[in-house]
């Protein structure tokens, strides 16, 4: 095990954000970097802003006197656990069969470890967040993707080890077909991503309206955020598609809680930043959906780790190596 005292790097790997951190085994953040994905670079141009970013950072630690000991990277997609291998990312070309664990400790000579981002954000959730005091306890970011992570009775759930709880590959009645029966996965209805096309490629809202003021009659201009901020106005269409999308989320998070039955649910993601607005109907829903002996033993609050989330899960990973 390492000591809680060495240094650490851990990396998030997002579908629109990068991250890269110096911190310690308790999931301590000393230092940050941040960047944004270049969909057109692909693979090649993250993994390039990943290895001068964390060779940086250790330069930082060599230069205090320390040394850094292991790696930790929350990758936005599924992974082989054992290998660090990627399988695939639905955002970003060029990720599949990516040797992630090898090309980091060839680079920097030190252990690594490559962790799905929700299983990463899952576990720090539970061990330092909303998490805390559960035994058994399911995650769910909604942000440009969907995904999910589950604790069952303390100990992260990882399947055969290549993930698990996958929520936003679940199926769910797509409300956006005419067809009757249609359905889709949830990802591709209620993703940060999904959310965002659709309000943007529907018709100009009323004028005068908050959704209209938001974007100035441009909803090329609407985002997840502004959408939040007409809901809370009341605006009618943009209730209506948040009500659209709680509901969808619902069906999803109710099979999991009847197959699971967790103690808690933590939301988060950047979707779900938009607070109550969200959460609220997400609950209203959610109650109607899973098995009815379950409804008074099952919590659903938001996260508490926000933007570090992953990195955190990913320090106390690999803190947590031989």
């Amino acid at each position: 095990m390492i000591k809680e005292t060495a240094y650490l790097v851990a990396i998030e790997i997002g579908g629109t954000k990068l991250q890269a951190v110096l911190g310690l085994a308790d999931g301590t953040i000393v230092e940050s970097r941040r960047g944004r994905v270049n969909p057109e670079e692909g693979a090649a141009g993250i993994l390039e802003w990943c290895r001068t970013n964390c060779a940086a950072l250790i330069e930082k630690a060599t230069a205090s006197g320390k040394t850094v000991q292991a790696i930790g990277i929350g990758f936005g997609g599924p992974v082989e656990s054992g290998t660090g291998q990627v399988l695939v990312s639905h955002q970003i070309e060029g990720w599949q069969g990516v040797p992630l664990k090898h090309r980091f400790e060839e680079w920097f000579k030190v252990p690594a470890i490559v962790a799905n981002d929700a299983n990463a954000a899952g576990w720090a959730e539970y061990c330092c967040g909303a998490g805390q005091g559960t035994r058994n306890f399911v995650y769910m970011n909604i942000g440009s993707g969907i995904g999910g992570a589950l604790v069952v009775e303390g100990q992260l759930y990882d399947g055969q080890g290549r993930g698990a709880c996958e929520i936003g590959h679940t199926w769910v009645p797509d409300w956006t077909s005419g067809d009757v029966g249609a359905v889709d996965k949830l990802e591709h209805l209620c993703s940060g991503w999904a959310i965002e096309r659709r309000i943007r490629s529907a018709a100009p809202p009323p004028p005068g309206t908050p959704l209209y003021e938001r974007c100035d009659g441009d909803p090329a201009r609407l985002s997840c955020a502004l959408l939040a901020e007409a809901a809370r106005e009341g605006d009618a269409l943009a209730l209506k598609e948040i009500r659209q999308v709680a509901a969808s989320v619902a069906i999803s998070l109710g099979n999991v809680v009847t197959l699971f039955h967790p103690e808690r649910i933590a939301l988060g993601g950047g979707v779900a930043l938009m607070g109550d607005v969200l959460i609220n109907p997400i609950n209203e829903a959610l109650t109607m959906r899973m098995f009815a002996p379950f409804k008074d033993s099952v919590q659903l609050v938001p996260c508490k780790l926000e933007e570090d989330v992953v990195l955190v899960g990913a320090l106390l990973l690999a803190g947590a190596q031989p």
